[in-house]
């Protein structure tokens, strides 16, 4: 018996009973995996590199990998979608996910690496296109809520995969091909409840492509949907600056390499409250323009006390700064507060992250240079005010209560 003869609708249209449980938890497991193909290499880059024979020009393109793939294959996600079904799909993007973890953590060959990197990463992909989608389908009257859950699993899972690689690694007498395909183990157990969810899909209509709000051309022509996609791009671009830089910018201002680890990871785990707050929050309002306006105060405050402040106070700036990264999980949440239907959904958040992500691809490259010509962080900081700048423009854009259909409309 298929599991969707336990679905009923509520009055807001969405999925009740016991199929609505389980989705929450397919969407919980699937979102603590989405990030560990990427967080988990980091803390053990050093000994991959070595261990590999991996050249610098091999690691840069390691570290590059998930914006090229974020951006690639999450463009291309909503169309198979509409030929193999959300359901299923996810269940694929998880298996190819966990294949892709425990195949580079059992070989020997920096090419194989990369490539099975890649895989991983393209999994990844997946999801974070399909979940936002999989929400407003079957929880559109509980869009802020399921947000809340799905941003906040996804922050725990950064900040695990982040966290405990380390230990792991130490644990098994310093060996990182261990510490690595332990995630493929935990994306095997989030692929369970879609195994189940995989033996049907809810009839779409519109799933043939015609859909208002999935055009491709439309969307390169959408005021909302650029300003979407850049606001995407600008608050990536600073996660990835950040992510890459904060420790450099704290032992330059005379912080121990410990003292800077542990500042990155309260700055971390910041990330967790704030995805349980922000999606809850914003999804009350029809304008999403103050929380914008937040997030830029919050951001302006914690660089500028990082530049100019006392070094002492350095950690407390740079909580500053991680509060004001609750502009990702706002991001994910304008996906659905912007668009009426799934589909709409789907294809807003794959031009969305596609694009954003090559935005912010470019930002630690720019920045590396910038210190590395200067020796110093003053060219950087004004970089990063720059892009707060445009994140407050292209948010200001976004977060107006209209919809992307709307936008689109004739009748407009």
């Amino acid at each position: 018996m298929s599991v969707l003869t336990h679905q009923t609708r509520g009055r807001t249209g969405g999925t009740t009973g016991s199929l609505a449980w389980l989705l929450v938890l397919g969407i919980v497991l699937a979102a603590l995996n989405l990030r560990t193909a990427v967080t988990s290499v980091g803390p053990v880059l050093d000994q991959i590199t070595s261990g590999l024979g991996m050249t610098a020009v091999g690691a840069g393109l390691l570290t590059t990998l998930p914006v090229l793939i974020f951006a690639s294959v999450g463009a291309v996600t909503p169309a198979l979608a509409v030929r193999v079904g959300e359901h299923r799909l996810l269940l694929l993007a998880l298996i190819v996910l966990g294949a892709g973890l425990l195949i580079r953590s059992m070989v020997g060959s920096a090419e194989v690496f990369l490539y099975s990197s890649a895989l991983a990463l393209s999994g990844g992909a997946v999801g974070n296109v399909l979940i936002p989608s999989l929400i407003k389908r079957h929880f559109p009257g509980r869009a802020g809520t399921m947000t809340t859950v799905y941003t906040t699993a996804l922050a725990v899972g950064t900040m695990l995969a982040a966290a405990a690689t380390v230990p792991i690694q130490r644990a098994t007498d310093g060996n990182w091909h261990i510490a690595l395909g332990v995630w493929g183990a935990l994306a095997a157990v989030a692929a369970i409840p879609w195994l189940a969810l995989s033996r049907s899909e809810p009839e779409r209509r519109g799933a043939s492509g015609g859909s208002e709000g999935t055009d491709a051309r439309a969307l390169l022509r959408s005021r909302l949907a650029w300003a979407v996609a850049a606001y995407f791009g600008t608050q990536s671009m600073v996660a990835y600056i950040m992510f890459g830089f904060l420790p450099k910018i704290l032992t330059d201002g005379g912080y121990t390499t410990a003292q800077a680890g542990l500042v990155l990871g309260v700055f971390t785990a910041i990330g967790i409250p704030v995805s349980l707050l922000v999606p809850s929050i914003a999804s009350r309002f029809s304008d999403q323009r103050p929380v914008v306006a937040a997030f830029v105060v919050f951001y302006t405050v914690g660089f500028l006390g990082l530049w100019l402040g006392p070094s002492g106070l350095a950690w407390v700036f740079a909580s500053l700064v991680g509060v004001g990264m609750g502009s990702f999980p706002l991001a994910l949440t304008m996906l659905a507060m912007r668009t009426r239907t799934p589909e709409a959904t789907a294809a807003l958040s794959a031009f969305g992250q596609s694009v954003g992500y090559l935005i912010a691809g470019a930002g630690p490259l720019v920045v590396g240079v910038m210190h590395e010509s200067t020796g110093g962080w003053t060219l950087p900081f004004l970089l990063l005010f720059a892009v707060v700048a445009v994140q407050f423009v292209t948010g200001w854009h976004a977060g107006r209560p209209v919809y992307l259909e709307d936008e689109r409309s004739p009748a407009r």
